[in-house]
Formats: C-alpha cells, structure tokens, sequence
C-alpha cells in the first residue's frame, strides 16, 4: 500500500475541502468558493461535487474499517448536476444507505449557502 499523504499536500487540501462532521453513518463537509473551484465561465466546476462527495464517502468508510486492516476505495460516483453554484460555500452532506461485507454505498447532498439541492451524488465504495 502506498504510503499516506499529509492532508496539506493531498489533493483534498487543494480545492479546500473541510470536514465538520464524520461517523460511519453521516459525514458534512464544505468547500469555499474560491476562482480555483470555478469553470472559466463562473459556475463551480462540477468535478468539485464530485471529488467532494468521493472523498466524504472514502474517507469515513476507511475510518469505520481501517481497525479490520481493510481499506476502501472508491468504486463507482454517479453525480447529477441539479443546479450551478457561483458564490459563497459548497455544502455537503452523506449518508450511509448501505453497509455490505465487500461494499458500502452512500448519497450525498450537494448544497449552496440558501440550503437549495445543486447536485445529488451516489458513491459506492469497495471494502477489501
């Protein structure tokens, strides 16, 4: 296994993402909108809800296994763009909708600072 990264160098780190809350249940987390999240048009590029999501969803699955010596990896990411975000904070939010031997699968909401929905996420992530 490779060896970790220190979160200032990850790529987490890069596009400012920040955890408020993790269990193996529930994980919140946001990122400021800053030019480096932007598309050159304005919108936060969509790439972001997804990386977002992925890394929320990975991170709190290797938490819940890691003491097992398993790890988990992100496996599938199936994100539906709902409404752009062009300002403000990005506002996550994941839920545990399944806890399976080999798969954990999580859905996440993507918000703007008014509470509307931008974007629906569903990660599923491999447990090995």
């Amino acid at each position: 296994m490779a060896t970790p990264v220190p979160y200032e160098e990850s790529f987490d780190a890069q596009y400012g993402l920040e955890f408020h809350e993790m269990t193996e249940e529930l994980v919140r987390a946001s990122v400021p909108v800053s030019n480096t999240v932007r598309q050159p048009y304005g919108p936060v590029h969509g790439g972001v809800f997804a990386s977002m999501a992925e890394s929320m969803a990975s991170a709190a699955t290797h938490e819940a296994v890691k003491g097992e010596g398993r790890v988990a990896l992100g496996m599938s990411n199936q994100t539906s763009f709902l409404r752009p975000i062009l300002e403000g904070t990005i506002h996550a939010e994941a839920r545990r909708r399944h806890k399976g031997r080999s798969t954990w699968v999580w859905e996440v909401e993507i918000t703007d600072d008014d509470g509307r929905l931008c974007a629906l996420v569903r990660m599923t992530i491999a447990v090995r």
